[in-house]
């Protein structure tokens, strides 16, 4: 690949986008080789964000520089048109051609760019090689399974040599089995892109196995970014412990207690000072019918709500002095006789929390979980 910087970011670019009342304001570097997760909830920007990339949507502000390139600056009338940048995507849905076959879907980029039919179909003979789709060629996407029409998407994207790879949702469409196939097979052509890569995602497995570093924004702003195990270990918002599958709370800690804005406290196996998350896994909620003898520090009464299968296990959503997810398995679930409504002891061990500083931001309102 051609016009990579010999060292700094790949991409560069600060995302202002005004739309009516909501505003999208997102800091954005990757390196070469780099795969990025784009994650947030549904109406977090994530769509908006990748479409100003593309050149689809306009910056009100800001700027999207592409190995060392200015794209975007509104502040200069300066705009590259999306045909003219040198950025792949891969939409959710495909959008393969439908009246032409998986060669000519894949050529179709590098005729654009000024190559010869010959030379397009040549490249794109060699892409669907790549792809494990060789046999494929004269197929129209009708006559394709959904990963292998995902397949013929990326082999379109990556025709055209991007120094910008965007993958919007690239396995959403897929079914259970076959995104577990295609999720592998997307992460070895991503890892052999020199270029950079951004994927946006709702699914945290997908930016878990695919990507190098996670950026989460919720309305319009990023609230937390990092690899995946700075990510996992101390979540900062409700969504992303929802992502992580932790019951997360903040609250005020002196020492070894934490108390929370609803008055309860938690004990935490770590000693801190101020203001403080406090974070748990399902999995270290022990359910009682009594109050257990020589209890752990975190003992209260509360009221079950709900009930619904996780994986190998029951998820047991409780209320009482605060909300909180456990996991049981089903043997225990049917000792304890578990329904809505039902009045049962929790407990958790301070050995089993963990608590670390929290930055300026809303508190999470209640305990949630994916």
């Amino acid at each position: 690949m051609t016009g990579l910087p010999a060292s700094g970011p790949v991409l560069d670019a600060h995302l202002l986008v005004d739309r009516g009342a909501f505003r999208l304001d997102v800091p954005l570097r990757i390196g070469a080789g780099e795969v990025v997760a784009l994650l947030g909830p549904n109406g977090a920007g994530k769509t908006t964000a990748l479409r100003a990339l593309a050149g689809l949507q306009p910056l009100t502000a800001g700027h999207v520089t592409l190995a060392g390139n200015d794209l975007d600056r509104p502040d200069r009338r300066l705009w590259t048109h999306t045909e003219r940048r040198p950025i792949g995507v891969v939409f959710q849905d495909y959008l393969l051609f439908p009246h032409l076959s998986a060669l000519d879907n894949v050529a179709f980029g590098p005729r654009r760019h000024g190559a010869d039919r010959r030379t397009a179909r040549r490249l794109a003979a060699g892409w669907l090689a790549r792809v494990g789709l060789a046999e494929h060629a004269r197929r129209r996407p009708r006559q394709l399974s959904g990963g292998q029409a995902q397949r013929v998407a990326l082999a379109r994207a990556l025709a055209v040599d991007p120094v910008l790879l965007l993958l919007d949702e690239p396995l959403a469409a897929l079914d259970a089995r076959t995104r577990l196939d295609t999720r592998a097979e997307l992460h070895r052509h991503l890892t052999a892109h020199p270029g950079a890569t951004l994927l946006v995602t709702h699914d945290p497995l997908d930016a878990l196995v695919l990507a190098d570093r996670l950026v989460i924004i919720e309305d319009g702003r990023i609230v937390q970014e990092g690899d995946a195990a700075t990510i996992t270990a101390r979540p900062r918002t409700d969504y992303v412990a929802r992502l992580v599958g932790l019951n997360l709370y903040r609250g005020t800690a002196a020492g070894h207690a934490v108390q929370l804005g609803s008055g309860f406290a938690l004990t935490a196996a770590d000693a801190l000072h101020g203001d403080a998350f406090v974070a748990f896994p399902p999995s270290a909620v022990a359910l009682h019918l009594q109050r257990p003898d020589g209890s752990p520090r975190n003992t209260w009464q509360a009221t079950v709500t709900g009930l619904q299968r996780h994986g190998d296990n029951l998820r047991v959503q409780l209320a009482g002095p605060i909300g909180v997810a456990a996991d049981v398995t089903p043997a225990a679930a049917a000792d304890l006789r578990l329904a809505p409504g039902q009045a049962v002891w929790a407990a958790v061990k301070a050995a089993e929390t963990r608590a670390y500083p929290a930055d300026a931001g809303p508190a999470p309102a209640e305990a949630q979980t994916r």
